[in-house]
């Protein structure tokens, strides 16, 4: 191709997200490898560069939700409050990059078409948007979760619409103003119950549609102030020692009781002192068995609905607020900022559409089974095809030419959401089957386990490191019996790929603790790498 260039380093890294950017780090300045990062956007920040819709900010409180490797960088940044928003988290990431020197090694605005193992050398063959070729011994996928790869559903007319319309994981970079018009969100998972109070300010009238109703636990952003941070940082060993072996990545447990041996009013009062200090405490620091006996999440199940009906005015609204069709955790966890207070207001309609479906998009709105309504603007804030989809929209295949699509036709199958059998010498952060919760918590685990495979796979004069495929049918098989041992598993949402139509259905996380993964993945480290296949190349 003309105008293309050959690169050769010893590893490539895709996304330039928490995850691309402490593996350059890890890779390059500790390990002192050739590395690159390829990123598709125009700038860092992974799903922070890409998430930019209205209310967009972080559900995990800020002093965590961040890189632990440097008491420096700990100790030097300076978070505002309890959930920052977009633009913090953003700064924070490009900090991040200029301090450690990264950007230097970063191509932005240029995306991975196509990763293919040569079998012939045991070298990736990287081909890029610019026509670019990058050779490398290792590939690390850093794709994220979600925001590489938005899901708009099949709406009938959706392209016909005259008005303004915007997917919430695609959000223009410049201000979307709603002042005096009238705007229809269609969704209500965490991007949509972030969005819809903040539109709501705007619009001069909002219409939400609801096909699933969620439970949502407020943020009290209140609860943490400068003094409190100021605490944090000078804690901030023990910080990190509890959240590392926690159950989801917090600094904070359980604590030890079950919800059927307290008396209802011990359990109310658990349950309104959580929902005071507000966050995920309430879903990861009550009751032992709030997770894993459905008797003690319907107590916090019928606590929620009972808030819900506390908090929205009208009992018909109430009631199509309250979820009946799943667990308490089932879904995404949702932290939100007056959510449910929002229908309260007389500019704010909820179209269920369990009663009343969309039937299509017209050029003036949107047209249900009963009613036709007229919109100015339309958000789409339909989720993401979740875990997988960042991955099968690259053209990535393995030994024999194998496709990774094709492998995961049925579902996603790893080892230790780490590496897949068949695609030597490539890991990935936070892949299917590994743990999720705070992100960043896994995030550093997996880029410092992998510096670790490949700075002693390199020691060992070996050249290639695999998943062993019985390796990762028994951890296939772990991570079923973990989903199937909670009742908080998957529900038909995006956990298991339900959201997005014929996408197999399957757990796509470790629903373990945090603490038994990690416990895990050091033993396999600690018995030499066990379950992975390490060669020299003949």
């Amino acid at each position: 191709m003309p105008g293309s260039s050959r690169t050769d380093v010893d590893v490539v890294i895709v996304g330039a997200g928490f995850a691309g950017l402490y593996m350059l780090h890890r890779v390059r300045d500790v390990l002192g490898l050739r590395a690159v990062v390829i990123e598709a956007a125009d700038g860092v920040g992974g799903t922070w560069y890409l998430n930019r819709y209205p209310g967009a900010r972080c559900d995990s409180e800020s002093y965590v939700y961040c890189y632990s490797f440097s008491e420096e960088l700990l100790q030097e940044w300076e978070w505002s409050g309890k959930y920052p928003r977009q633009p913090e988290i953003l700064a924070y990431l490009r900090h991040v990059a200029e301090r450690f020197e990264l950007l230097r090694d970063i191509r932005l605005g240029t995306r991975v078409e196509a990763a293919r193992y040569q079998d012939s050398d045991g070298t990736w063959r990287v081909e890029t948007s610019a026509g670019d070729v990058v050779t490398s011994r290792f590939l690390v996928t850093g794709v994220g979760l979600l925001a590489a790869a938005p899901y708009t559903p099949d709406i009938p007319g959706l392209d016909t619409f005259t008005g303004e319309c915007h997917h919430t994981g695609r959000w223009p970079h410049e201000p979307v103003d709603f002042a005096g018009r009238r705007v229809g969100v269609i969704g209500t998972g965490s991007t949509g119950v972030q969005a819809i109070p903040v539109i709501a300010e705007q619009a001069a009238h909002l219409h939400v549609f609801q096909r699933t109703p969620q439970f949502a636990v407020p943020a009290r952003h209140h609860t943490v102030d400068r003094a409190v941070l100021a605490g944090i940082r000078a804690d901030y060993d023990a910080i990190w020692a509890k959240a590392k072996w926690s159950l989801s990545g917090f600094p904070w447990q359980h604590n030890g009781r079950s919800a059927l041996a307290a008396t209802p009013e011990e359990v109310r009062r658990t349950f309104e002192e959580l929902w005071e200090q507000g966050g995920f405490r309430f879903v990861f620091g009550s009751y032992r068995d709030l997770l894993t006996d459905i008797r003690a999440n319907d107590l916090a199940a019928d606590f929620v609905r009972d808030k819900i009906r506390e908090t929205v005015t009208d009992p018909d609204t109430a009631a199509k607020l309250m979820p009946f069709d799943h667990p308490f955790g089932g879904r995404r966890p949702i932290i939100d900022t007056h959510y449910f207070e929002t229908y309260n207001h007389d500019d704010v309609t909820l179209v269920d559409l369990r009663e009343s479906p969309i039937k299509e998009v017209t050029p003036q709105g949107i047209r249900t089974t009963t009613e036709d309504i007229d919109l100015d603007a339309i958000v789409l804030a339909t989720g993401f095809d979740a875990v997988t989809g960042p991955f099968t929209r690259i053209d990535i295949t393995g030994r024999d030419g194998v496709a990774l699509r094709r492998e995961w036709a049925d579902g996603p199958s790893t080892y230790l959401g780490l590496a897949v059998a068949g695609f030597p010498n490539m890991f990935m952060v936070t892949g299917p089957g590994a743990t999720f919760g705070n992100l960043p918590v896994s995030i550093e685990h997996h880029v410092e386990w992998i510096a670790s495979c490949i700075e002693d796979t390199l020691r060992n004069g070996l050249d290639v490191v695999e998943a062993r495929p019985e390796a990762q049918q028994d951890w296939a098989e772990h991570v079923r019996e973990q989903a199937d041992r909670i009742v908080t598993g998957p529900s038909g949402s995006w956990y298991d790929g339900a959201n997005i139509p014929g996408k197999a259905r399957s757990p796509l996380f470790f629903f373990g603790s945090f603490g038994l993964y990690r416990q895990r993945c050091e033993d396999v480290a600690t018995r030499g790498y066990a379950g992975f296949e390490r060669r020299a190349l003949v």
